[in-house]
C-alpha cells in the first residue's frame, strides 16, 4: 500500500509502502505514474516535493503534488 510519495526535481517519482519498501510499479517519470498513484493512494498517504537542496522532502497536499 502506498504510504510516501516523493517527486524530485528531474520529475522522477519514488514511492514507498508503510515499511519503507520501494514500490517499483509506481515509480518512474511523473507524467507516466501520476494518474496511477492518485487512483491508488489511500487517504493518509504523504506526498512530498524534493526539488532543491533541502535536507528532507517537503510535504505537500495531494492536489499540489
Amino acid at each position: 500500500m502506498i504510504k510516501t510519495v516523493i517527486r524530485i526535481k528531474n520529475d522522477m517519482v519514488m514511492v514507498f509502502d508503510e515499511r519503507g519498501e520501494q514500490l517499483p510499479e509506481y515509480q518512474g517519470h511523473y507524467a507516466d505514474v501520476k494518474e496511477k498513484i492518485m487512483a491508488n493512494a489511500p487517504a493518509g498517504s504523504v506526498f512530498n516535493h524534493w526539488f532543491g537542496h533541502e535536507l528532507k522532502p517537503v510535504p505537500v497536499t495531494g492536489s499540489a503534488w
